[in-house]
């Protein structure tokens, strides 16, 4: 009688090996090597290992390398799997096991239905073979990419749990719904930091209200992330980290669009996941309803960009971000020294106080930060009173400033815009009499590819040139809309007595600070120019 083989029984099967049905299903593979073992005395087995749901381009699979501990202790020295495609699809690997490590290790390797066994030699066609299966593996990959390539831009989302204020859509497949028992949780984290609010403040502010952090819903609707409330105290499932916060005011599915390929794997061998370059993203717009507009979420992002840092006298500079030189463009550089009645607080150009260099180096257009804050407050005072006496009359005064500026801009994009037209006109014109002639054989078939050539790219180039200006009119138009919007927000900040990084962000785009300017007289004047938002500049 043959010496029994302590032996283990290995199965695997990944999502993508679903595709094939049952033939490969686990249950299928356990039924195919009891009857093989049944048949065959001199098998023992011991153990059974079962990797469900792991792809086999990769060995590092759970089950795997518990079996494999288990022969390298010496406690099994046979193995019998359906197939080599259940052993492994990496051809290389493959090769590795079954030509050095089993050999090594005196372990006997039966393929059932390939009808392999180390015991009597592998066949010539074993490597033809693990690279047929490893091919597979990564045209399947390549098929199902595809797949969901074609249902991303279709407008599905296929994440198994929503985001924080949405839903599963109950009867469209692969549809967010706007969830009205959490939506307003993102609604009040925007508006915060609309208003000036940090990231650190509002998770602060959720953590304080006892409002239920993202992590807490999803466990509480659909069981996952379970683990993070393990053992924990109550107030684990109401804190709102920094990073959470922060995550949410950057995602665009608030705004009605999806975002996909921000992350994935380094290849279909390598399942590690990497974070992508912003190049290789696939951006679908209108995918959903959105809960933020657009304006607002835009708002938010350039706000966002203003960090604001502790200064030396330990307080946060209000004015982070809004203040641009005019002539340099660069941001203009708060400096805070210590005096002997206090503090002294100043601005200059940023390019000034970064280059020596004299010929790259722009002017100081130093001001006093009192001297800022006090004009900037006085002018918001002006408007606050203005729009609570007459706010009518303020309406008309706001759709006409600035319209002497805006009226030559657009004109002049009117004028280019026209000119575009009537020229790609004239480009569509000349090609259909080029096809013309060399249809009627007046030119020759060389001059015919070379003209084409020619005027196809002037199309192109004329397409893009009367895209961007018909943009470019569309941004300089000032509406109705934009000025009530303003209004409104002047309207939340009556009777202001001080400023704030709040208000100055809610009302404000931008302030240029131009350099003194001294007369014949010596007398200094220095003009400030503030750029409010939706609205522009005042007149």
């Amino acid at each position: 009688m043959k010496q029994p083989y302590n032996t283990a029984l290995y199965m695997r099967l990944s999502r993508d090996d679903e595709n094939y049905g049952d033939s490969v299903s686990i249950e299928t593979q356990r039924t195919t090597l009891h009857q093989y073992v049944a048949e065959h005395p001199e098998f023992h087995v011991v153990s059974e290992f079962v990797d469900d749901g792991w792809s086999g381009t990769n060995f590092e699979r759970p089950q795997f390398k518990r079996m494999m501990d288990e022969i390298e202790a010496g406690n099994i020295n046979c193995l019998i799997t359906k197939d080599l495609s259940r052993f492994g699809r990496e051809h290389i690997m493959m090769g590795y096991y079954l030509e050095f490590v089993f050999p090594r290790l005196k372990v006997r390797y039966i393929a059932v239905n390939d009808n392999e066994d180390t015991d009597r030699g592998l066949s010539d066609f074993v490597p033809f073979k693990n690279l047929i299966n490893e091919f597979t593996a990564k045209d399947t990959s390549r098929k199902e990419k595809a797949a969901f390539r074609a249902k991303f831009l279709n407008g599905e989302r296929v994440n198994c749990v929503p985001p924080l204020g949405y839903i599963k859509h109950p009867e469209i497949k692969n549809k967010l719904k706007v969830d009205p028992e959490t939506s307003w949780i993102i609604e009040k984290i925007f508006d915060l930091s609309l208003h000036g609010t940090g990231a650190a403040k509002i998770a602060a502010l959720l953590t304080d209200e006892k409002i239920p952090c993202p992590a807490w819903i999803q466990y509480t609707r659909y069981g996952v992330k379970g683990r993070y409330f393990e053992g924990q105290p109550e107030e684990k499932r109401y804190f709102w980290s920094n990073s959470q916060v922060k995550n949410i005011l950057k995602d665009e599915t608030y705004i009605g669009n999806t975002v996909h390929y921000r992350m994935g794997t380094i290849s279909y061998k390598n399942k590690k996941t990497v974070r992508k370059p912003q190049e290789e993203w696939l951006r679908v717009e209108g995918t959903h309803e959105a809960i933020i507009s657009k304006d607002v979420f835009d708002t938010v992002q350039e706000q966002r960009k203003r960090k604001r840092r502790e200064c030396k006298d330990k307080t946060t500079q209000i004015f982070a971000g809004l203040l641009v030189c005019p002539d340099c463009g660069w941001k203009m550089r708060y400096s805070c020294n210590p005096r002997p009645k206090g503090m002294y607080r100043h601005y200059n150009c940023g390019r000034y106080r970064e280059y020596r260099n004299e010929s790259r180096r722009c002017t100081p257009h130093y001001i006093r930060y009192e001297m800022l804050y006090n004009y900037v407050l006085t002018r918001i005072q002006y408007w606050a009173a203005q729009a609570e006496q007459d706010e009518g009359k303020l309406l008309e005064r706001l759709l006409s400033s600035g319209s002497k500026e805006r009226n030559a801009a657009r004109k002049k994009q009117l004028s280019d815009l026209k000119k575009a037209e009537k020229r790609k006109a004239e480009v569509d014109g000349l090609f259909a009499r080029l096809y013309e002639d060399w249809a009627a054989g007046r030119i020759t078939e060389y001059n015919f590819n070379m003209l084409t050539a020619k005027y196809q790219t002037e199309q192109g180039e004329l397409a893009e040139k009367i895209e961007a200006l018909t943009a470019e009119v569309e941004a300089v138009r000032q509406t109705e809309s934009d000025a009530e919007k303003w209004l409104a927000l002047i309207r939340q900040y009556a009777h202001p007595t001080e400023l704030t990084a709040e208000l100055l962000n809610a009302l404000i785009d931008k302030i240029l600070v131009h350099e003194t300017m001294e007369d014949a007289d010596g007398c200094k004047e220095q003009e400030i120019e503030i750029y409010y938002r939706f609205i522009g500049k005042i007149d």
